[in-house]
């Protein structure tokens, strides 16, 4: 059976959503909703660790709200390939390995459009997953919950679990498994302000990416959906950097279109 943990702050979202792509699974399951509405929690790993530790499945997926599974036979089908899996740590429905582009079958967007850049047709091999849906053995989570001192906000969670999980010799896994996730990942942020914030992501990963560069520094490189980051580098550097790099590629870009 799996548990699934669900941190909310929207509850129309939640319904329109997880819920309704949840009611008629073929399985039995354990919903753990924790609602967040009024602010209960401070950060992800603090409530997500809260639901996981009551979970009474052999496997916990800690998902998103705005998702929907896509297939009534979802839960039945990922708890079949799970245990397929030797050695799994945890897995997830989108991951990067390296800095050639993110692993997934997922949807996301109105009109609906592919994420990644590669799409799967086997569990894969990658460093992190995205957070928007990972599971995770309960034999596992029972020695190995989200570091809330490290990740005190609502970001990199399970980046540091993956992490955290390969330094104990489990692996991490990109299952091929097709979701809909309503949110796209990108920014509202004008050009300017992306300048002057020195990038597009919200203030808190970067906060807790400084942490995470500084706990993994063994890994020389962070490979994450969101961007790559060296371990050995400040990460102010990086940033400006990063920005450098988009607004050289635009500036390109743009002259080839004349050029053509």
């Amino acid at each position: 059976m799996i548990s699934v943990v669900c941190v909310y702050n929207n509850e129309k979202i939640l319904n329109d959503y997880l819920l309704k792509s949840m009611k008629n699974q073929t399985v039995d399951y354990e919903p753990i909703l924790l609602d967040n509405t009024k602010g209960k929690f401070k950060s992800a790993a603090e409530a997500l660790n809260h639901g996981g530790r009551g979970a009474k499945g052999n496997y916990i997926m800690f998902v998103h709200q705005d998702v929907d599974l896509c297939s009534n036979t979802w839960l039945e089908d990922v708890e079949k390939m799970l245990d397929s899996i030797p050695n799994l740590g945890i897995a997830g429905v989108a991951g990067k390995i390296d800095e050639t582009g993110v692993m997934t079958n997922i949807k996301n967007g109105n009109p609906p459009i592919l994420a990644g850049k590669f799409q799967i047709n086997k569990p894969t091999k990658v460093q992190t997953l995205d957070e928007c849906l990972i599971i995770i053995p309960k034999s596992l989570f029972n020695v190995l919950q989200f570091d809330d001192k490290v990740c005190n906000d609502w970001h990199l969670y399970g980046v540091d679990y993956c992490l955290s999980a390969k330094k104990m010799g489990f692996e991490v896994y990109v299952i091929p498994m097709n979701i809909y996730h309503l949110s796209t990942g990108t920014t509202n942020k004008s050009s300017l302000q992306v300048i002057l914030a020195l990038g597009s992501l919200p203030g808190g990963y970067y906060k807790t990416m400084k942490k995470l560069l500084n706990k993994h520094k063994n890994s020389k490189q962070i490979y994450t959906t969101c961007g790559n980051w060296n371990t050995s580098w400040p990460l102010i550097f990086q940033r400006i950097w990063t920005l450098m790099k988009a607004g050289l590629t635009y500036s390109f870009r743009k002259l080839q279109n004349k050029v053509n």
